[in-house]
């Protein structure tokens, strides 16, 4: 099982040629190992390899598509900004648990501020994001205030 998100200490240990695995990685996940290893400055035995650990450990999460939400019928985004009515470890953990399997989350992120949580949320439609927000958080005990921000556009940076 890889590490949990906010565990650091098993990725002390990676040096500057993993790190620039990671980085060509972030920038493109679809990239050949042979172009891979090319760009790090190692043979593709290593380079995969190091990719497999990388994964093993962690450090690596997934691979994934980043699809038009309007393609799959989702045009509309919104974030959602969460308060919590408790702040026990088991209400906070339970109130996760949940939303991240709501219909449309895409994100969960736990913040710091006046708010809880912020959720990254997909929707058909105003009022299929409205009923989102009636349907699953206004009814939720656990939840004391909601604030909801539409997104007019999203732009992906280099991180």
């Amino acid at each position: 099982m890889p590490p949990a998100s906010n565990d650091v200490r098993p990725f002390a240990a990676l040096d500057d040629t993993d790190r620039a695995i990671l980085t060509e990685l972030a920038v493109d996940g679809r990239l050949a190992n042979n172009a891979l290893a090319e760009r790090v400055g190692v043979a593709p035995s290593t380079c995969l390899a190091r990719t497999r650990a990388l994964r093993e450990c962690g450090a690596i999460r997934g691979f994934h598509a980043e699809v038009d939400p309007a393609a799959v019928g989702l045009p509309l985004q919104a974030l959602v900004s969460v308060r919590l009515t408790e702040h026990a470890r088991a209400a906070v953990d339970a109130f996760r648990a949940r939303s991240v399997r709501l219909p449309g989350v895409v994100s969960v992120f736990h913040v710091a501020g006046a708010d809880d949580y912020v959720l990254h949320v997909r929707a058909a439609s105003a009022e299929s994001l409205r009923d989102f927000v009636l349907d699953h958080l206004a009814v939720d005990p656990a939840v004391q205030h909601t604030q909801t921000s539409l997104i007019f556009e999203q732009a992906r940076g280099r991180g």
